[in-house]
Order: C-alpha cells, then structure tokens, then sequence
C-alpha cells in the first residue's frame, strides 16, 4: 500500500452518516473531484465537538480527509456556503437523492457535473413556490434520476423508436423494455420478445406515451399523467441498479402517507 493521498478543502456534502466506536462517526461524502468518499470522522459525538454541527446533510462544505484504502480519515471541515433548508414536505425526496448516491455510486469516482447536478437539486427543492410545490418537486427529482443514470453509464433512450429508429410520436404508446428502450409493438409481440430474448430483464418493461417520453428527455413536464409515466419508468429502471432491499426513504415516505407523486 503506497503513501496515503492528502485532499485539503474540496467542496463537498455529507450524504449519511453512522456511528463508529464511542465518539466517532463514519461518514459517507459526496465530494467535487473524488466523488463518493468514506471517512472517519474522530470525536464528533463528543458534547463539544466543533465539526459535529457542520457534519449534516445539504450543508455545503469546504473537507480535509487523508485517504488509505476505502475508509479515510476526516481532518477538517469548514462551511462553504449557507444550508440548504429543505421544507417538511420535500426533506424525504433530499434524503431519497442521497441515499441514490450512496447505493449507487462507487467511492472514489468522480463525477464532476453530477456534483454540479446535485447542487443544482437540492437549490431547486429549496427554493420551490407553493404554487407548483408538487409538480415542480417532481420534475427536479425526475431530471436528477435522469443524470444520475447517464453518469452511471446507463443512459435511457428518450427520443427515438429503438427498431427503427424513428422519432418518438408524443401520442403513441410504447413498451419500454428497460434492456433496450421504447419499442412500438403490440401485445403479441411483446409476448415473443419476452419469449425469445435471454436477459433477465426482457420481462421489465413499462407501457409508457412518446410524450411523456420526450418530456422526460427536455425536463420539462406538460401534464400531470406525463409526470406519472415518468415517475414509473424512472422506478423501475433505478430498480434494476438498486437490486431487492428497499430504500429507507421511500419506506420513511410510505409511512408518512404523502401524495403518491413522491419520489
């Protein structure tokens, strides 16, 4: 094992945080340049702690950490810039959108403009008007997913027919088979794609309209059943990255019992 690696004041946010020993924490980072990171932070649950306040969820932060291995070890941490304050009814879809980097990012992977992308979510959620509050907490969550997928290498095809290639009609729907992407078939022959192809997943597939489709693609939603098309695929096509055990903050959602155009 070679010299341990020293990163001095990169910006970053606290995604989760748990325990460790008596006064220790291990906590997981979102940073700019290393992407996700786990480090040790020493004496933080001590009563007087100084990092223990600034070591909380959507606080933009200035991180010290000397790295060996996958866990490293905190040495400072600094504000860099004002919370986020999350209103009651959106606080469920921050801790979604971290516990969507924590579950599927691979530590010490940067990506540069999903950071920039996380920023730009939790100012979005931030600062939501009360006159669109749900539509427009969706539309930040669906684009954010969006993102995280095409960082992740798992890009969806949004604006095309992927037989032949033709363009997306906004009123045409489509199975969504989530190993290929939208196919216009009728229901015999989804019976023969799922019958003749070899992935475990030819059986995921979402019926979903070309317009919702294309919004999806553009951000930007023209209806309430748009949102709901988008919200479905978008679940089940995390869900073949996430695998079988649950989300905590979709599990704290559904038992909050909010609208169901949560995330």
């Amino acid at each position: 094992m070679g010299p341990p690696a020293r990163h001095q004041l990169e910006p970053g946010f606290v995604l989760h945080q748990r325990p460790y020993r008596d006064t220790s924490l291990i906590v997981d980072l979102f940073t700019a340049s290393q992407g996700r990171v786990s480090v040790v932070a020493r004496g933080v649950r001590k009563p007087k702690s100084r990092l223990s306040p600034l070591l909380q969820p959507f606080q933009p932060l200035l991180i010290s950490w000397v790295s060996r291995g996958e866990l490293g070890t905190l040495t400072a941490a600094e504000s860099n810039g004002v919370p986020f304050i999350l209103n009651p009814r959106v606080l469920v879809s921050g801790f979604y959108i971290n516990e969507l980097l924590v579950r599927l990012l691979h530590r010490d992977d940067p990506h540069i403009d999903l950071f920039q992308a996380y920023f730009n979510v939790l100012q979005k959620l931030s600062t939501l008007s009360a006159a669109q509050f749900v539509i427009d907490e969706q539309v930040a969550l669906r684009a954010f997913e969006v993102h995280l997928l095409n960082e992740l290498g798992y890009a969806l095809i949004l604006d095309h027919e992927v037989k032949d290639g033709m363009p997306l009609k906004a009123e045409t729907l489509y199975h969504y088979f989530l190993d290929q992407g939208p196919l216009l078939i009728d229901e015999h022959q989804v019976r023969n794609v799922m019958n003749h192809h070899i992935s475990s997943q030819a059986n995921n597939f979402v019926k979903i309209h070309g317009k919702s489709l294309l919004d999806l693609a553009q951000g930007t939603f023209r209806d309430a059943s748009s949102l709901r098309e988008s919200k479905r695929l978008m679940r089940a096509a995390l869900a073949i990255h996430l695998g079988s055990k649950p989300l905590h903050s979709r599990s704290l959602l559904n038992g909050l019992r909010q609208p169901s155009f949560k995330s």
